[in-house]
């Protein structure tokens, strides 16, 4: 197989995915034939042949796959007018302090924000598939240890977590997992929040998490 018939398969092969796909399994379609640095070089050229595009190949954490540009949003945004629910800043904040400082406890999230955590805002981002229970601390109690998922990663349209900007505060950095909420294509899965069972009492637990947070500010100032 010539190198123009090889782009093409893995060119058809990315478009017709439902998920990205990694080089290993890139390397199903020519039965091992072509080695992972082959795979790799080829998917630098699709990159290049579709720069102009308004849809990019990029690498995410999971493999490779074809996406929208960003400065295609508004147009896409068209077809689907209604904002859903977006995230709560109590959400946000947790998820960044996950994806920032992990792997942490309950107790750590707790002791930076300032707040208790209410234990259904972890469960929601659990279901949601961004962050996972990676094993417990040896302390009393022995208390679970969280960290973000592939999911997340490829959410955000990262390949790692050293692609995160470098942000001090957890506000600062809820304020870039924000994108979270913004409604995606149908070659990008739309990361709007979807309710699960039970998202009402999610929401009031996130709205008292909130509530804390201002009670907590307002007695500051005070």
């Amino acid at each position: 197989m010539n190198t123009t018939d090889a782009r093409r398969v893995l060119e058809t092969a990315l478009i017709c995915a439902q998920q990205p796909l990694a080089v290993r399994e890139l390397r199903v379609l020519f039965n091992d034939e072509l080695g992972a640095d082959t795979i790799k070089s080829l998917l630098g050229d699709l990159q290049q042949e579709w720069a102009q595009r308004g849809v990019e190949l990029v690498q995410v954490a999971s493999g490779w796959r074809f996406q929208s540009r960003p400065a295609m949003r508004e147009y896409l945004d068209r077809l689907h007018p209604e904002k859903p629910p977006r995230y709560t800043r109590a959400v946000l904040e947790t998820l960044a302090i996950i994806a920032y400082r992990q792997p942490v406890t309950r107790g750590d999230m707790e002791e930076i924000r300032g707040v208790t955590i209410n234990a259904l805002i972890l469960k929601q981002l659990e279901d949601r598939g961004w962050i996972e229970v990676i094993g417990h601390r040896e302390a009393p109690g022995r208390p679970a240890l969280f960290a973000t998922t592939r999911q997340f990663l490829d959410d955000l349209g990262l390949a790692s977590l050293d692609q995160l900007p470098v942000l001090e505060t957890p506000a600062q950095q809820a304020g870039i997992l924000s994108s979270l909420g913004q409604p995606g294509d149908d070659k990008q899965p739309s990361l709007d929040i979807e309710t699960p069972a039970g998202s009402a009492v999610a929401d009031a637990a996130a709205a008292t998490d909130e509530r804390a947070d201002d009670d907590q500010a307002q007695a500051v100032e005070t």
